[in-house]
């Protein structure tokens, strides 16, 4: 076979050279492949189907799958069991499978759809014909046996189907556990898929079991094999002398660590210099993990499956052993640690001048946290600053250097979402004692406008020698959200430029601006919000749009995020003498696609997974105040309802129109409301209500409030 025959090839050919269906002889004669070579052909026409790249239709002929009206994508069921799968041909563009076609699928599952019809308005109607990847090799859920038969309820509603369990696969198993099964046989069009008990977590409504639950929903790797935490334990707890050598010393260097209250791995330490005139020098020292983790050693191997760590309120899943974590890669204070530093200079306006990146030693003279830091430079607190007189000058220069960053980086267009986050208030027992809105002070921001410096500059450095990496990029939201944004800001008289087309980053943080303050601030921040497309990990620099960033990657987090350990390799190759050869770049451009789709599926899991979490701890919290009222405000409308959160607590429950019996209430989604078709009253994001409790569904993570001044309905005339 030709050397130039591969996967991208045969893809390029049924792109634009086959006009109809083709059997392997017909794509061999085309490509002429030889004899020899035609059994390897086929073995890559498989891989493509396996993948949903190609289709194979009847008579073993194959084709795209959208010149033959087929879709290839992600199922997302409902747990009502109807399901949409995305075309990947832009926004608004999902097929709507209904339940009695989405029955041998699961949630998450790769499928093959065969458009049909379109009976929802405009949105296409299908069918699953294939399912080509599995998302699923088990479920966790309840375990019910009567006398006949047992099954696993899924914790996971949108899985929909009970899994059956054959009374020889039930283990030690008790009706109302927990437990984890796994499938044997996925479901048909006539039957429930099939499994076997593997392991039992506990009783249900146990807050250990179901922290357990949510882990092995979302399939998170939580416990180190053996024979990594072998491999982490012959690591060095200390640096070694011999260590030392090539590395630039920083050890008399004021270094610091910033960070939250309960952190325990330290990626990154600052330091800054006045250089006078207006120049400030930076050193941004980030943890040397590629020193102490080889690419493609056991440590490596883990790292990249785990993708990230996890963090749930109370407890990490780290990435890395946490002998490495918390431990030798950690910039623990007061001991001498490795680390890769970014060296930048700045001007009185925030350009970056100069910019020189280095293996180092340094030993950090303070572990500091955001509440130090904003008593030192925020609020003046005396006795703070004098507990800390020789750092508090330098945290003063570095307030100064990080509004300059920040102002810059304002002016060219970055959008910034100051969106809260709930922190959920933990007892010495782990119980929930209180879930408030986390509050972030300008310490955050400081951190958070170095880490940026240091990440432009990083992927500035690479890009202009061409070096391939793992560039943290975020695309334009598409121009049918801009447009249904659009729209809305029409109600309230705004309007947005567009320009060719696209929209540009600085119209829309001078529209936040402009609403700051306004009844529906909350509502645009939160429409821009979700017509914006989400940051990932890929080889290709589209930009951060978000950030108003031509050149961006993340390089500070190397304990915790795989790309960012990626870029430390790369960015110590091409910082050798002999730089990244020739070679090398070969092999980076082939490794890192995929490297960059499996680290952003990653982090998504890693997401879900701690939004879930915490859900699951408001709706505990929640049980307790069963029947009381408090004050709320409009957080987010649908059809079938409004989000309420609450002041008191940072927490959201949705009040369902059903509830609503003083009026009938249609929704006008253009207008992100609902509105009373008699009374005309109207619920709308940003209102302020009263709601009481009314019940907490833990298994569906639901919250559900009712409105405590809802008029009576009037008798009929």
């Amino acid at each position: 076979m030709s050397a130039e025959l591969n996967v991208q090839r045969l893809l390029d050919f049924f792109e634009k050279n086959a006009r109809f269906p083709l059997g392997p002889e017909d794509v061999a004669r085309h490509l002429g492949v030889g004899r020899r070579d035609r059994k390897r052909l086929r073995a890559l026409l498989d891989d493509l189907v396996e993948r949903g790249a190609l289709v194979q239709l009847k008579g073993g002929r194959f084709a795209l799958p959208r010149k033959v009206n087929l879709v290839t994508g992600t199922l997302s069921m409902h747990r009502d069991g109807y399901g949409f799968v995305s075309s990947g041909a832009g926004e608004g563009k999902d097929i709507f499978i209904p339940a009695r076609f989405a029955r041998e699928a699961m949630h998450g599952d790769q499928v093959v759809v065969r458009v049909e019809r379109g009976l929802r308005g405009d949105k296409p109607e299908g069918r699953i014909v294939r399912v080509v990847g599995r998302a699923h090799q088990t479920v966790v859920g309840r375990f019910e046996q009567s006398r006949k038969f047992a099954y696993v309820v899924p914790s996971d509603p949108r899985l929909g189907q009970d899994v059956y369990i054959p009374r020889n696969a039930r283990g030690k198993a008790r009706s109302g556990q927990i437990v984890v099964a796994r499938l044997d046989a996925f479901p048909s069009k006539n039957r429930n898929p099939e499994g076997t008990v593997i392991e039992v977590l506990g009783e249900a409504g146990d807050p250990e079991v179901e922290v357990l639950t949510i882990i092995h929903q979302h399939g998170l790797p939580h416990r180190f094999p053996a024979e990594v935490l072998v491999a982490a334990s012959e690591i060095p707890e200390l640096v070694l002398p011999e260590e030392l050598t090539g590395r630039e010393d920083l050890r008399e260097l004021l270094t610091v660590t910033i960070d939250g209250e309960t952190a325990k791995d330290f990626d990154d330490a600052v330091a800054v210099r006045d250089e006078g005139q207006g120049r400030i020098r930076l050193w941004v020292s980030i943890a040397d993990v590629g020193h102490y983790v080889r690419e493609g050693d056991l440590i490596d191997r883990e790292a990249y499956l785990r993708g990230t760590s996890v963090y749930f309120p109370g407890r990490c899943i780290p990435m890395l052993p946490e002998r490495l974590s918390n431990g030798i890669c950690s910039l623990n204070p007061n001991v001498e640690r490795l680390a890769l530093t970014a060296e930048m200079l700045f001007d009185r306006d925030g350009v970056r001048l100069e910019s020189r990146f280095y293996p180092a030693v340094i030993r950090s003279r303070a572990r500091l946290t955001y509440t130090q830091v904003r008593a030192m430079i925020e609020t003046g607190d005396e006795a703070e600053i004098a507990r800390h007189a020789d750092i508090h000058p330098h945290l003063l220069v570095m307030k100064t250097l990080a509004e300059r960053l920040r102002a810059r980086r304002h002016a060219r267009g970055s959008i910034d979402f100051d969106l809260p986050e709930a922190e959920i208030i933990l007892d010495l027992q782990g119980n929930i004692e209180d879930i408030v809105r986390g509050e972030r002070y300008f310490a955050h921001r400081l951190i958070e406008e170095f880490m940026l410096a240091a990440n432009e500059a990083v992927a500035s450095f690479l890009g202009e020698r061409e070096v391939p990496l793992l560039y943290r990029v975020h695309e334009p939201p598409s121009p049918e959200k801009i447009q249904q944004f659009q729209e809305l800001l029409k109600h309230f008289n705004l309007s947005l430029p567009v320009h060719q087309g696209q929209v540009r980053p600085r119209d829309l943080q001078k529209l936040l601006e402009e609403v700051a303050g306004r009844p529906e601030e909350r509502m645009i921040n939160q429409v821009m919000l979700r017509a914006m497309k989400q940051a990932c990990y890929s080889p290709e620099n589209v930009g951060h749009f978000g950030l108003a960033a031509d050149n961006y990657c993340h390089f500070t987090s190397p304990i915790r995020r795989y790309p960012d350990l990626v870029v430390h390799r790369v960015l110590r190759r091409a910082l050798g003498k002999k730089g990244v050869s020739d070679k090398e770049k070969q092999r980076l451009a082939a490794i890192l696609p995929e490297m960059g789709e499996l680290t952003s599926a990653r982090e998504r899991r890693a997401m879900e997974a701690e939004r879930d979490i915490v859900a699951l701890k408001k709706c505990q919290f929640m049980e307790r105040h069963l029947g009381e009222t408090f004050a709320g405000i409009v957080s987010g409308v649908q059809a079938y309802g409004f989000f309420v959160e609450l002041q008191e607590f940072f927490v959201e429950g949705l009040v369902r129109v059903s509830s609503l019996g003083d009026d009938f209430y249609h929704f006008e989604e253009e207008r992100h409301r609902l509105i009373g078709e008699y009374s005309r009253r109207v619920f709308q994001i940003g209102d302020e209500v009263r709601v009481r409790v009314e019940h907490v569904d833990l298994e569906r993570r639901q919250i559900d409030f009712v409105l405590t001044d809802l008029r009576p309905p009037s008798s009929a005339n």
